[in-house]
């Protein structure tokens, strides 16, 4: 049987021809309209994401289909909600979503390029231009920008010493968030949460020894960065004690229990003296158990799984306080943190397995006593935990977002400690390089560079546009300074200070987070020039 998809016919002279399968149930869009359709789809989507760029942004409120609301302004956050469609729209989700995943922070900026690339592509076509002539443009326009980054990048003292320089970076990051009444306080948790666990000498920093918890109530102002591990849980009973030192901590992936058979036989209890025999059997389980936590002189024993009523009680007469139902992530840093091994089985426990710290303690908030545990001043100090307060979910889960995009920025620095000014500056400094270079140029590239040049300019545009100023007659007085006194740091003023000098405001952002929005913008937009047939299954509207 042949797995071709049609059917060979004949015509009236015998000569053969192709019949497709269900081509009458395909829609199908070739050439130039294929383009036109996918250009139309990016726009919309860097259209509805443009107004949440920048200090002055506006939110963004996204509807589950559950009812669950979430208010952000985090372009990965908006695109990865939205419910959309169109094939091209999806693919700007996933270029959103790979500038969060490599570098943390520019999710809006890249989509609105990527939306402003396509835009100045459909102006070329309508000319005549080639649709690959157009995309090779754009990709040596990038280059050129690129290397205009790196020569207008300055050198970023990253030191534990002086966390100045790092906290103004990370102002700048959490400037255009919800949060950014108290971004002070907020940028120096970031910093101090970074520096804590990163490795200054080999430029690395550890992701997974920074925990961001959040609790409901309370104001944003009583975040608070604790040097240890923050845990949603209480001891498991109420008269254990709430404060503990000098702990040394067994972490169990055991349930305390006893074992069951694991058959397919039934136990029958058919008399009192089998149920007191069993009873008898449990109890010395439980005993044998809590003994062996015990004499591997554990003083607090935490547990991934649950007990009941009865191992509970009997833990509190051995004076054995523990912890139940934590959670495997939680499980796994108190163990990075307290230098203890994750033990699965009571009877491999052994004191050199346990963890060990310093405090534990139960933190009480508000008038419902919510309760959560702290083990602090651990054997691996490195760990760290931020604790978000807010005045209900909504804004603690944005505030969340908002420390991941700080936290990301000043990993990058100290990765690749390079910046370049916020503002539209860098923007506006490359568009001026790009239509420089196009000047030189005799092939039919120039056209490609000069809407590049176009195309940059949309960020401080929209800069602009959302500070509520004339976005052309900035724009123009912006790039006329620039032009003539060659200074990369004049951008927008977005807080109108009356100063377009960003390296006076402090707006600094890192090299690496705008290198990587050009290059995947002008990866993608390369990329979605080069479809121009696109066939579908024809599904008849609902």
């Amino acid at each position: 049987m042949s797995s071709f998809p049609g059917t060979i016919a004949f015509d009236e002279y015998g000569r053969p021809f192709i019949i497709l399968r269900d081509q009458d149930k395909q829609k199908r869009l070739t050439g130039i309209d294929a383009l036109k359709s996918h250009i139309l789809a990016a726009r919309q989507i860097a259209n509805t994401i443009r107004t949440s760029l920048g200090p002055k942004g506006l939110d963004k409120m996204m509807v589950s289909p559950d009812g669950e609301v979430t208010v952000t302004n985090d372009g990965a956050t908006i695109l990865k909600m939205m419910d959309v469609e169109h094939e091209i729209a999806k693919l700007l989700v996933q270029l959103s979503q790979s500038q969060d995943d490599e570098i943390g922070d520019g999710t809006t900026g890249v989509v609105v390029l990527a939306g402003a690339l396509l835009e100045q592509a459909g102006a070329l076509l309508d000319r005549g231009i080639h649709p690959i002539r157009i995309a090779d443009g754009f990709e040596l326009a990038c280059h050129t920008a690129v290397k205009h980054l790196d020569k207008i990048a300055e050198l970023f003292p990253v030191s534990s010493e002086n966390k100045e320089p790092l906290i103004k970076v990370a102002m700048t990051t959490l400037g255009s968030k919800i949060i950014n009444k108290c971004h002070r306080q907020m940028a120096e948790i970031a910093v101090n949460a970074v520096l804590a666990v990163a490795d200054l000498e080999h430029k690395d920093v550890n992701f997974e020894l920074i925990k961001v918890e959040g609790k409901v109530g309370g104001r944003l102002e009583d975040t608070v960065l604790v040097k240890g591990v923050v845990i949603d849980k209480t001891m498991s009973h109420p008269q254990m004690p709430k404060e503990l030192k000098d702990v040394k901590i067994a972490i169990l992936t055991c349930p305390f229990e006893p074992p069951k058979p694991k058959t397919k036989h039934k136990l029958d209890v058919a008399s009192v003296e089998d149920y007191k025999l069993l009873r008898q059997y449990e109890q010395d389980k439980f005993k044998e158990i809590v003994n062996l936590v015990k004499n591997a002189g554990t003083t607090l024993a935490i547990c991934q799984w649950g007990f009941d009523d009865e191992a509970n009680h009997l833990l509190l007469q051995q004076q054995l306080p523990a912890v139940r139902w934590v959670g495997g992530p939680e499980i796994e840093l108190i163990a990075i943190a307290t230098g203890g091994r994750i033990v699965p089985r009571f009877e491999e426990l052994s004191p050199e397995k346990l963890g060990k710290a310093g405090l534990v303690r139960e933190l009480v908030f508000g008038t419902t006593k919510d309760r959560m545990l702290v083990i602090e001043e651990c054997s691996n100090s490195r760990a760290v935990t931020i604790l978000v307060r807010g005045g209900n979910q909504m804004l603690v889960a944005e505030a969340k977002r908002s420390l991941h995009d700080a936290l990301c920025v000043i990993r990058s620095l100290i990765q690749e400690p390079r910046v370049v000014y916020g503002g539209g500056a860098a923007e506006i400094a490359c568009s001026l390089a790009v239509a420089a270079q196009a000047d030189h140029l005799a092939s039919l590239e120039q056209y490609a560079y000069r809407a590049f040049a176009e195309a940059l300019e949309s960020i401080p545009l929209a800069l602009a546009e959302n500070s509520g100023l004339s976005a052309i007659h900035v724009l123009g007085e912006v790039k006329a300074k620039q032009s003539s006194s060659g200074d990369p740091a004049l951008g927008i003023d977005c807080m109108a200070t009356g100063n377009i000098n960003m390296r006076d405001q402090h707006v600094i952002e890192s090299l690496r987070s705008k290198r990587q929005q050009l290059l995947l913008a002008t990866q993608l937009v390369k990329m979605i020039l080069k479809i121009d047939d696109v066939r579908k299954p024809n599904v008849p509207e609902r």
